[in-house]
């Protein structure tokens, strides 16, 4: 993947960047694959704003996304390699020897026409689905599940990778991209290879348009707001929050404050901790 960027012709060109798709193969989804998608847009069952500045955006069609890849030791092919409005990394469409298509996630140096499958004897190479029991230590495997049978739900997004360290016993040893260490039963199904798009991150959005077409509106600084709607809010001219730290709107500290359950039970399979970001708020903790 590379990154394209534009000429200064307009304001919004001057710092705008995208992607040039090059590994796009089709425009056009396959119809089977695909279904519409309710947006909340941060409302509840009662239609009250619950997660704020959401709203609007483009109409999307959702990929029926094959993350469980349970269709062990029937081989497929890769047919194409497409874009996902839904996420930031790109699929495939694998066509399998019974004739069934389904969508993966679409690992880098996934070219069209490989062979791929997935089962316990399954080989180590780029695409392939297998339980961690299986894989070799040092491999890099994404889409991990974290409960048998219920697909992956961990290292999902464009560009990243776990890295399989360590077995013992019924457990298996992965360092997550977030540095942090972490047990899988050895039965849990992952990936090999990363995940493609990996500039991803890199990428400008140039306007506060292409927020809008993401569906996410503005958002609004509390210590410009007033005493009834922020509790940063108030004061003459660029007043101070007027607090020890930031909190949110409801008065709950924030910006580094460690929200994680203290007896949540997956606590007990954190071999080491994700690592420590050095940004701080103003008045804020370090997290």
């Amino acid at each position: 993947m590379g990154i394209r960027v534009y000429r200064p012709y307009t304001p919004s060109t001057r710092q705008k960047s995208v992607s040039d798709f090059a590994e796009i193969t089709t425009d056009s989804p396959e119809k089977s694959l695909t279904s519409s998608k309710h947006r909340k847009k941060g409302r509840n069952n009662r239609g009250v704003i619950t997660s704020r500045r959401r709203g609007g955006g483009h109409k999307r069609l959702y990929r029926d996304i094959d993350f469980r890849r349970n269709k062990l030791n029937v081989p497929g092919v890769v047919s194409t390699v497409e874009y996902d409005p839904n996420r930031n990394a790109r699929i495939s469409l694998i066509t399998y020897r019974d004739g069934e298509k389904r969508y993966i996630l679409h690992p880098r140096n996934l070219a069209v026409g490989t062979v791929i499958l997935a089962g316990p004897e399954a080989g180590f190479e780029i695409g392939n689905a297998l339980p961690l029991a299986k894989i070799p230590l040092g491999t890099g495997v994404h889409n991990v599940e974290i409960t048998p049978g219920k697909g992956g739900q961990m290292v999902r997004a464009a560009g990243a990778m776990a890295q399989v360290v360590a077995k013992e016993g019924d457990m298996v040893t992965l360092k997550l991209p977030s540095g942090e260490m972490r047990l899988f039963r050895k039965e849990c199904y992952a990936t090999i290879g990363q995940i493609g798009n990996l500039e991803s991150n890199n990428i400008s959005i140039g306007k506060a348009g292409r927020n809008r077409w993401k569906a996410r509106r503005p958002k609004v600084r509390g210590s410009v707001m007033n005493p009834v709607d922020h509790p940063h809010g108030g004061g003459e001219g660029r007043a101070p929050i007027g607090r020890s730290g930031p909190v949110t709107p409801w008065g709950k500290p924030t910006l580094g404050y460690k929200t994680r359950k203290k007896k949540k039970l997956s606590n007990a399979l954190i071999v080491r901790r994700r690592r420590k970001s050095s940004k701080r708020g103003r008045g804020g903790r370090q997290s």
